[in-house]
């Protein structure tokens, strides 16, 4: 009798036990800032990454994940899970008086916060937002508990002419005595992601973190003993630095033997040729650069670090990316004004260094060519994601973070929100990808600045403008986009340029700003051009 009783408390408390829902699991999502393609030790740089490495070799890389090529358009479409002309956010932070252009989040979308928050999740927003808090949309205004940010554009030290900062709202100076003595942009984000998320645990909730680094945009800022560890490293010259990366990443399987390496651009000289005191400037620069990655890398292992502290790091999904890819803004000389351990500098690594950083893809930011739209993805998730140190080589999108937020926070995405219609998501869930059975049949597609593209299976169509031809291209034979198809196969051509017209008309990229849009007064390009 008593074998029974004891029999029966041990199967219902299995069967209560099994009735239980699982623990949610708490999401990282990390975004930074003009990171090339091959900036990761683990997508084939030499800058030491092993934080971000040790993530990818516990987890998931993704060969062929998509931004949408520039900073505030990237964020918007990773907030809501459309694309940014849907959000409204089709350029930068300036109201351009046409749908796709309002500068701003609008109404007809919900961010990942805003969706979480029903489901039981303590939303945290920590770094860079720019997504129109010039026009009143802020992270505690779109479903965020906490946040710390600048308004728009980033920066490294308290001093830049760029700072601003807002604490849950609160607008507050760089000595606020809640804020940490002589800080660093790249660890503060951090520091205060952590302190949001003892307080997700104190009220027992799982967490959404949005952190989102400045690095390694410009102005390009670091320690000195950061910048002094890489001083004498890119003495070779980008060329050598390019083709070694190249050798690397087709080791590691992150791309095929058999696409050709994209050319030097014509305005950036043969190593050779550079004089040898602009030598060590450009070896000065890419030092920079590299130490604003490097200490971003450690942020990550702050991160996992605190994670691990606390308990609750082997039930986290992180995701890392980048907003777009590697910025040859300043053109090839790059820009180095100032001591670049100073707020006050002003330092870009230019053309010639970002031919190095998009390794072995062709253009840059801005334009929607791989060099401008591919980005690494690094996924971990222990208790979620059983493949370690795998590749995935499926076609996918930013897009797609919030269909994966849903799925895997038990969340639902409205139909309605605050008593107005909501634009349905664009994407897809990762969830399929993460155990290898998801192969996505799907149009994808971009448009910035009159850079437009449409990619269904292997197969993508580009331009460099809004009146520049068409160009096909073979993803699988010949990503580095250097054999043009359009002659070859004009129907397929056709094909996918009438279903870009098609997703141009219904999700707000026309019409264009110059069709009949106007400028508020006060917030044109120029100024939406400084803050970015």
């Amino acid at each position: 009798m008593r074998f029974a009783i004891c029999s029966l408390v041990f199967w219902t408390s299995c069967v209560l036990f099994a009735q239980q829902p699982a623990e949610k699991p708490n999401i990282v999502v990390i975004l930074v800032d003009d990171m090339g393609f091959s900036d990761l030790g683990c997508y084939g740089s030499e800058i030491p990454t092993p934080n971000l490495d040790a993530l990818a070799a516990d987890g998931l890389r993704f060969t062929q994940f998509y931004n949408t090529g520039r900073c505030c358009p990237t964020r918007a479409s990773l907030l809501t899970g459309l694309y940014p002309h849907q959000a409204g956010v089709g350029h930068m932070t300036d109201d351009k008086g046409v749908p796709g252009y309002r500068g701003r989040l609008n109404d007809s979308c919900v961010t990942i916060a805003e969706v979480l928050k029903p489901a039981g999740y303590f939303t945290i927003m920590s770094g860079k937002w720019h997504v129109g808090q010039n026009l009143g949309v802020t992270p505690w205004g779109r479903g965020f508990d906490r946040s710390l940010n600048p308004a728009a554009g980033g920066f490294y030290y308290a001093g830049s002419p760029r700072y601003d900062l807002w604490l849950n709202g609160e607008s507050i100076k760089a000595d606020d005595p809640r804020l940490p003595k002589n800080w660093y942009t790249t660890d503060l984000w951090t520091t205060f992601g952590l302190k949001f998320i003892d307080e997700a645990l104190a009220e027992k909730k799982p967490f959404y973190l949005h952190l989102c680094h400045n690095a390694p945009h410009f102005p390009l800022q670091a320690p000195a003993d950061a910048i002094e560890k890489f001083r004498g490293k890119y003495k070779a010259g980008w060329g050598a630095i390019r083709d070694a990366r190249y050798a690397r990443q087709i080791e590691m399987g992150i791309i095929n033997k058999d696409w050709a390496k994209s050319p030097r651009p014509k305005d950036v000289k043969p190593w050779a040729e550079v004089p040898a005191e602009e030598k060590e400037r450009f070896d000065h620069l890419m030092a920079v650069y590299a130490a604003c990655v490097y200490r971003m890398d450690k942020a990550v292992g702050d991160l996992v670090a605190g994670l691990k502290e606390r308990g609750v790091f082997d039930n986290t999904l992180i995701l890392f990316m980048s907003d777009n890819g590697g910025n040859a803004e300043s053109g090839p000389k790059g820009r180095t004004e100032g001591d670049p351990t100073q707020a006050t500098s002003n330092w870009f690594c230019g053309e010639s260094w970002a031919f190095s950083e998009n390794t072995p893809f062709r253009l840059f930011k801005h334009y929607n060519h791989e060099g401008g739209i591919a980005t690494p993805l690094i996924a971990h998730w222990p208790a979620g994601i059983t493949a370690k140190n795998e590749l995935r080589h499926t076609p996918t999108h930013l897009v797609d973070i919030m269909t994966t937020c849903v799925r895997v926070g038990g969340a639902t995405y409205p139909k309605e929100f605050k008593g107005r219609p909501i634009t349905p998501m664009a994407g897809h869930t990762l969830t399929t990808v993460f155990n290898g059975t998801g192969i996505m049949s799907r149009y994808l597609f971009w448009e910035h600045e009159g850079n437009a593209a449409v990619r269904l299976g292997d197969m993508k169509l580009v331009r460099k403008g809004r009146n520049a031809p068409w160009e096909l291209y073979d993803m699988k034979a010949d990503r580095t986009e250097l054999h043009d198809l359009t002659a070859e196969q004009p129907e397929k051509a056709k094909e996918l340029a009438a279903q870009w017209e098609a997703w141009a008309e219904r999700a707000n990229v026309k019409p264009y700003p110059n069709e009949g849009g106007t400028k508020k007064k006060g917030k044109g390009k120029k100024k939406a051009a400084a803050q970015e």
